[in-house]
């Protein structure tokens, strides 16, 4: 084969206990050209990125033969970014994460993988895409769903992912917090106003995307809590959604790191912090915000302006406090959502 020629290839799927699943890549020659001039590289992410780096790597690895005459051999692997986070932390030897919240990068810097100051080692603060929570409702929105305050009425269902194991849940819960706090309430009001809201979900799935697939199949939730890159991409995949973004709502930010030890035992320093730094061209924003991400090029941002509308009041994790004192708050053993499960009961 030409090694100025590309190919492409997928392997199958593998799940890897708690909800992981990693896929195989190579991208630029065939397996039985693989040698010397073969780099290799394993990305670990949430869910709802596949959609997005199935377009980007092959366009990184392109680029890298082109300039480097090296085929990039890419391993990926997705699941709830809780999940990601444990299983990088037991063993799986990510080079990069790219994954739901901050804070997950953040426990694999503590456990000693990743150099402290990861995050001006990136552009954009590491922070590579962003969302907003949105509400998707049933066609015809038949319970008149129209802000978060709606979400607590008696008899409307509501669906969410779980905050144990999900980033997007965590957005979700302190989007549903601070639409309290942030408009004049008391963290008292906010507090029943989110055990109510959790008291009408009658179950939390692992993941974003295991919600929206619940959402879709079963037809009994009134409204499903989602990012909104979720939602437009089921719109994307001719699944029809209607969906709404509440004019006051929490700014999503999702960050990405190389993993310090990993890539030095690996020797691939250099392609790892290549593929970093391609994320954050217009070439890889273009394609995070074709399958629903906020982009955060200013010139990508502006093409895709009609797609991604501004909120009208949008307030940050750092309004809320900053994830480090919102995860000790709410998140763990003993905080504020496990209060919220055990008033609720079974």
């Amino acid at each position: 084969m030409n090694k100025n020629r590309s190919c492409w290839r997928i392997f199958p799927a593998l799940t890897l206990g708690i909800g992981t699943v990693l896929i195989g890549a190579i991208a630029g020659c065939s397996p039985s050209e693989k040698s010397e001039n073969t780099v290799e590289l394993t990305l670990v992410s949430y869910m709802v990125t596949h959609a997005a780096y199935q377009h980007i790597i092959p366009q990184f690895a392109e680029q890298w033969q082109r300039d480097r005459g090296q085929t990039v051999v890419v391993r990926e692997s997705y699941g709830a970014s809780g999940n990601q986070t444990r299983t990088v932390l037991h063993g799986l030897e990510a080079d990069v994460v790219a994954l739901a919240l901050t804070l997950d990068i953040r426990q694999i810097e503590k456990a000693g993988l990743i150099d402290p100051g990861w995050e001006q080692e990136a552009p954009n603060g590491a922070i590579v895409t962003r969302s907003v929570p949105a509400l998707a409702v049933r066609e015809g929105n038949p319970q008149q769903i129209k802000t978060w305050a709606d979400l607590a009425k008696t008899g409307v269902t509501v669906l969410t992912p779980n905050p144990k194991t999900s980033g997007v849940a965590r957005w979700n819960f302190l989007a549903l917090w601070g639409s309290v706090t942030e408009t004049g309430g008391s963290p008292e009001e906010a507090l029943q106003f989110t055990r109510n809201v959790f008291a009408n979900a009658p179950a939390l799935p692992k993941d974003a995307r295991e919600a929206t697939d619940i959402f879709f199949r079963d037809h009994r939730a009134d409204v499903l809590i989602n990012y909104e890159n979720e939602l437009i991409l089921a719109q994307l995949n001719d699944r029809p959604i209607a969906y709404f973004v509440p004019e006051v709502n929490l700014a999503i930010e999702h960050a990405v790191a190389v993993v310090d030890r990993n890539v030095e035992a690996h020797g691939n320093r250099e392609v790892a912090e290549a593929f970093v730094r391609y994320l954050f061209t217009p070439e890889a924003q273009r394609e995070f915000a074709k399958v629903g991400f906020r982009p955060v090029d200013p010139t990508v941002a502006a093409e895709f302006a009609d797609r991604y509308p501004p909120v009208k009041n949008l307030y940050t994790i750092e309004d809320l406090g900053g994830w480090d004192a919102l995860q000790a708050q709410f998140f763990d053993e003993g905080g504020i959502f496990d209060r919220i499960e055990a008033a609720i009961g079974p």
